[in-house]
């Protein structure tokens, strides 16, 4: 139980590390600009992370079932952290966006394996348990992101916002290095470069529409066009290659089953849900309210701690109970409710109102993210891990990725309306929530799909605590005579 516990710790700090490099960095945009020039690019210096986590994190739950996850998280964090000394001493900005994308390949797959790894040494069944711990440590870590990044620019440097990776990252690979000791299979393996190659051109196009459509370039333009007609054709030709392929990157007989597809739905709503009011609920309380950036972002608070409650309390319900599928629809109905209320903002609503209604946003995405996660962990067998647990992270960047520029372009059609309205965004913010709520709506009827399995009572690897019922593993999920050190 110590050596899980440790090594529990060192794959968070990688992964932590990953996702909150986003806001540290975002507070320091302005002075890095200052800095190495480069102001019409300085969307790019998100983008360019975003671009290359997107793309490679399928390519790492492929390589992590293939060659071992412990050996490919090294690799990964190795990679961050390259990526992350070449940011802090970038001196143009050329060169921070090439280091950038080189710290999002690394940073792509840190939080896949490290999902993929906590689920080879527990027990589905007590692996809820886990991952409401994991929401905890990501809610604290999100408050202290813009603060540590805001601390770094008033009193070192921007480059500290890069280069604090270096001894953190550096303490998580030494424990996952001596600490996390997985058996692989030794079996004959071929990687699908083509299909690969294949599925980060498609990502690559639809994240570079979805970020830059309607503000780098028009909607209906000739590059938008031009985008959406790659999509389709590395789309295309990605689903016929892996049809075909006799060991695919990522395999579409996963998509077959309920489970996955219900889970992917799940993620994929619910990250869009969260990134809707970790997005517009600061912009409406500055705009409207007029606080300051600093108190508007408190307000993600009660919205982080939400989801790690949410986490947590469903985490442990199901240990106990062994059923998780109504956690999911329970979190829906939260959302869905979060929204409508979200959608009714006036100029009057004080902030404490507001925040109890994103208190109610983050523990629906609590009670539907984590558990649906683990249901797809639940149901493949252990060679697919991490592949599937890529996969259902994958739908919930997605999420992200498309609908912030959608909302966006809501957003923006309601200010265009009111132009000279002293309140624009008072009355331009409240229909984005409201435009959320049929996607809320969708995310319960997904949840209502979501098959109910016995979730397995024994970890692959690590010391995983006795049975609690007789619910038999799975064939193939237990360690054996042909898995060797």
């Amino acid at each position: 139980m110590k050596r899980t516990l440790l090594i529990f710790i060192g794959l968070q700090m990688g992964q932590v590390m990953s996702s909150l490099d986003g806001t540290i960095v975002a507070t320091a945009l302005p002075t890095i600009v200052r800095d190495v020039g480069g102001f019409e690019r300085v969307t790019w210096v998100i983008s360019a992370y975003t671009l290359a986590v997107v793309a490679s994190m399928p390519l790492y739950g492929k390589l992590g079932d293939l060659y071992g996850r412990k050996r490919v998280f090294l690799v990964a964090i190795s990679v961050f952290l390259f990526g992350s000394v070449l940011c802090g001493i970038a001196q143009t900005m050329d060169q921070l966006l090439v280091a950038r994308f080189a710290q999002g390949i690394g940073g792509g797959g840190l939080a896949t394996l490290s999902m993929a790894t906590i689920a080879d040494i527990v027990p589905a069944r007590q692996l809820g348990r886990w991952l409401g711990y994991q929401g905890v440590i990501f809610a604290l870590a999100s408050v202290m992101g813009p603060i540590v990044g805001g601390l770094f620019v008033d009193h070192l440097s921007w480059r500290w916002a890069f280069l604090i990776n270096v001894p953190v990252g550096a303490t998580a690979a030494a424990i996952v290095a001596t600490q996390l000791h997985l058996p692989y299979r030794r079996v004959q393996h071929a990687l699908d470069y083509l299909g690969s190659v294949l599925l980060v051109a498609a990502l690559a196009c639809l994240v570079l529409l979805a970020t830059l459509g309607g503000r780098e370039f028009a909607w209906g333009s000739g590059t938008a066009i031009a985008l959406a007609f790659a999509i389709v054709v590395f789309g295309g030709l990605f689903v016929r290659h892996e049809n075909r392929a006799s060991e695919p990157v990522l395999p579409l007989r996963l998509l077959t089953d309920r489970v996955i597809r219900a889970a992917a739905g799940i993620n994929f709503t619910s990250g869009l849900l969260l990134w809707c009011g970790i997005f517009f609920v600061p912009l409406f309380v500055q705009e409207v309210r007029h606080l300051s950036p600093t108190r508007s972002g408190l307000l993600l608070v009660p919205l982080m701690f939400g989801a790690a409650f949410g986490t947590l309390i469903s985490g442990r319900r199901v240990e106990r109970s062994g059923r998780l599928r109504m956690w999911p629809i329970a979190g829906g109905v939260l959302m869905s409710s979060a929204m409508v209320l979200l959608a009714l903002l006036e100029a009057s609503t004080s902030v404490v109102v507001i925040a109890g209604y994103v208190l109610l946003l983050g523990t629906g995405v609590g009670f539907a993210m984590q558990p649906s996660l683990l249901a797809v962990q639940n149901a493949v067998a252990h060679e697919d891990l991490g592949t599937a647990t890529s996969t259902a992270l994958l739908f919930r960047s997605l999420g992200n990725t498309i609908g912030i520029p959608i909302f966006g372009g809501i957003l923006n059609a309601g200010l265009a309306d009111r132009a000279r309205d002293g309140t624009a965004f008072a009355h331009a913010v409240p229909p984005v929530f409201m435009a959320a709520v049929p996607v809320a709506l969708v995310s319960i009827l997904v949840a209502t799909r979501l098959p109910e399995r016995p979730l397995r009572e024994v970890a692959a690897y690590g010391d995983a605590t006795p049975p609690v019922g007789n619910i038999a593993p799975l064939p193939g999920w237990q360690s054996g005579s042909s898995l060797r050190p």
